[in-house]
């Protein structure tokens, strides 16, 4: 069976205040139009056919690489029509029309709501306790008939709670004669998608209806308050499902998956954590409080201490991280690394068993097994125009508050004395210092603050 997929993604979205159209809104920092696209993928279509209107230019050039194909509603005249303007694009023998603001609708629904509409019509509906502002569907004996717009709904259909999603999957050949039937005559002046419904059954056609259990698939987004909220429950079903994976989530409600997150067992996820793009956490893995994970991987047993930040970095077994350490784009930790508070590490490799434990700067660095890296210690890797290696080779001991000026090289095996500024490569196995000679002056008063 062939399959085609309309998105209908025209709208302005006035209520959410925004410069923004409505589909590019972010949910966990992608657009919601690119859920929907990704979803739609899934189903392996022939075509899948965006219709946009408002500020159609900005949201081709947000997807550009995807594809898929275009099609301008300009004036808003309702879904009916908006689903009129794909129809030149239409080349299967089903089709089914999901739309820019439902981000979460799931590919299990769209496969059982293509499987029931056989040869005709099949329409997603939801029990929801308080349906006003939605569509009812209209039943008789158990059967669809149609579906009623809040707007023309007498007082007996308003207490109808089946609503209609807007969802639906039909034969290609028969939705396209019934969008031709559509009129506009109603409350709204608009062609109503829905309405192809009544002309179904009008014609003795059976509209099939497929029920869905979670109110998240189906819902969509119109304003700044359903994306906070929507955002708030997309969270919740992210946390939920990493739990039932194994991990340990402190709190729920306090967690930010903006990306995909995989995790093995036993791995621990504190409070008021974000992980964003493509993030990895190896068995018994601990991150502490408010930590920022950004394209990483963490690799078991290790900890991450509170109110660290690692970005674009792979961080090795039974290291220890933090607190308040900052992990640049580029950097690889071996096993059993302890890296400490307020420290930077941009563009660099560090092998097992070394230590940079206090605030020290390293960058553009290659260091080697079991280093101690003392407290302030810098890598003087720019110099105003290029940047330059520093290479420290293993079991060397650098001193607290030593500058170390690339390119360069530290012998393995020497000890750099406190304080030093090194510019020149280091011998093996020597101690080496760099410090003017300390002397006292007798006499000399502080400044004081004139009057």
């Amino acid at each position: 069976m062939s399959l085609s997929i309309i998105i209908l993604a025209a709208g302005k979205g006035a209520r959410m205040t925004s410069n923004l159209p409505k589909v590019l809104q972010p949910l966990a920092k992608k657009p919601l139009l690119s859920y929907v696209i990704n979803t739609a993928k899934l189903l392996n279509p022939n075509e899948i056919i965006v219709v946009v209107g408002h500020q159609s230019e900005l949201i081709k050039e947000t997807f550009k690489t995807e594809d898929v194909i275009w099609k301008i509603q300009d004036q808003q005249l309702g879904t009916g029509h908006a689903v009129l303007q794909a129809i030149p694009s239409l080349k299967s023998e089903k089709t089914i029309i999901l739309y820019g603001d439902v981000p979460l609708v799931e590919q299990s629904d769209l496969l059982k709501l293509v499987e029931q509409s056989g040869n005709s019509l099949a329409v997603m509906t939801y029990i929801k306790d308080v349906p006003n502002g939605y569509g009812r569907i209209q039943r008789e004996n158990a059967e669809v008939v149609s579906i009623i717009e809040d707007k023309d709904c007498n007082d007996d259909q308003r207490k109808i709670k089946e609503i209609n999603t807007g969802i639906m999957a039909a034969d290609t050949q028969k939705l396209i004669k019934w969008l031709s039937k559509l009129s506009n005559n109603n409350s709204q002046k608009e062609y109503y998608l829905t309405d192809i419904v009544a002309l179904a059954t009008a014609e003795g056609e059976k509209v099939y209806s497929h029920k869905v259990l979670a109110e998240i698939t189906i819902s969509g987004v119109n304003s700044k308050a359903e994306l906070v909220d929507m955002e708030r429950k997309y969270q919740s079903k992210l946390a939920q499902t990493l739990v039932s994976n194994g991990a340990h989530i402190i709190d729920p409600n306090r967690i930010d998956i903006r990306g995909e997150l995989i995790v093995g067992r036993d791995v621990t996820i504190d409070v008021g954590c974000i992980f964003e793009g493509d993030v990895t956490l190896g068995d018994n893995v601990y991150i502490h409080p408010y930590c920022v994970l950004k394209n990483c991987k963490v690799k078991s047993n290790s900890t991450i201490e509170s109110f660290s930040y690692i970005d674009s970095s792979e961080i090795g077994k039974e290291n220890k991280v933090g607190p308040y350490a900052r992990i640049r784009p580029g950097t690889v930790l071996g096993n059993t690394v302890h890296i400490g508070n307020f420290v930077e590490i941009k563009n660099s490799s560090i092998d097992e068993f070394s230590k940079v434990n206090h605030l020290s700067y390293i960058g553009d660095s290659d260091i080697g097994r079991n280093v101690n890296v003392g407290a302030g210690t810098i890598t003087c890797n720019y110099d105003g125009a290029n940047k330059h290696r520093t290479t420290i080779e293993d079991d060397v001991f650098i001193g607290s508050n030593s500058q170390l000026v690339a390119p360069i090289k530290i012998g393995k095996g020497s000890t750099i004395g406190a304080g030093s500024t090194i510019t020149k490569d280091t011998p093996d196995h020597q101690l080496t210092l760099s410090r003017s000679k300390q002397i006292n002056i007798t006499g000399w008063k502080r400044p004081s603050k004139k009057k």
